[in-house]
């Protein structure tokens, strides 16, 4: 059962999580599945639909302002994209045998290990200088406002990318998220991307990911249409103030701010979980 109180809720909620997932890459199904699941009592299973469907549109809306900015990284994205995908699919499927408890605790255990990966590489940018230097087969450039000019970036560790992304994707088909908060710092931590350039390609890859997983959803009536439509829309409203606001901010502060709204998700998560 819906109602216009709810809806206009669920937009709002929507909207803030649009806004924090454009401005760090996640797609915002970790702001939105908690709120949802914690805030509201709905299913986990109901959650994680409605919360794909809105990784679908952040993906769409935050690719097509950044396609012509060279931060989406086309090759590399491709090429994890298919490992992101089989994993959704499996992590689809998986997510209707396991029980509600262990998923809020897996999320909990998740969030709190990413937002350390981001704490312990506070200072690391992952940037070449030199506009000059051969990026690789996979690497890349793109205008970086810090520096003021043109950075080179090579992609390191492509195994860790590769299971990083099959992981993401199965997560995010079993919690109803982009995956991107697993793929973001992994990418930037251990893989030599900086933290835009993994963030945009991140959100070019979430879009398939989460299809594949809501898919899944829809097909055992998990997906409540009228909710998801409200969500949508204040996704893709926050999305375009959130992409507003990180061009401007610094990268130091974007990943304190992640580090911190994981830390809370993680909480909220684990005490739920554990009751």
């Amino acid at each position: 059962m819906t109602s216009a109180p709810l809806a206009l809720i669920i937009f709002a909620a929507g909207a803030v999580a649009g806004s924090l997932g454009a401005l760090l890459g996640l797609g915002g199904g970790v702001f939105l599945v908690p709120f949802l699941n914690l805030g509201l009592g709905f299913p986990f299973g109901v959650a994680a639909a409605i919360s794909l469907t809105t990784v679908i549109a952040t993906s769409s809306s935050v690719s097509a302002a950044r396609a012509g900015k060279q931060l989406i990284n086309m090759k590399l994205g491709m090429l994890l994209e298919v490992a992101t995908a089989g994993g959704s699919l499996l992590g689809g499927v998986t997510a209707q045998l396991v029980a509600q408890s262990t998923l809020q605790r897996l999320f909990g255990v998740l969030s709190a290990l990413v937002a350390v990966i981001m704490l312990s590489r506070l200072r690391r940018r992952n940037v070449i200088l030199d506009p000059t230097v051969d990026p690789g087969v996979l690497g890349g450039r793109y205008h970086e406002a810090e520096s003021g000019g043109v950075v080179t970036y090579r992609v390191k560790r492509l195994p860790v990318a590769i299971g990083a992304s099959f992981l993401a994707g199965s997560v995010s088909s079993l919690l109803g998220i982009g995956g991107g908060f697993i793929k973001v710092p992994v990418l930037n931590a251990w893989c030599g991307i900086p933290l835009r350039a993994a963030a945009a390609t991140s959100a070019f890859m979430i879009g398939v990911t989460a299809t594949a997983g809501a898919v899944i959803y829809y097909g055992h009536g998990q997906l409540v249409p009228a909710l998801a439509a409200a969500a949508i829309l204040g996704v893709q409203l926050g999305s375009w103030g959130g992409m507003r606001f990180g061009a401007a901010a610094s990268v130091k502060w974007l990943k304190v701010l992640m580090a911190v709204v994981l830390f809370v998700i993680s909480v909220m998560m684990l005490a739920r979980g554990i009751r």
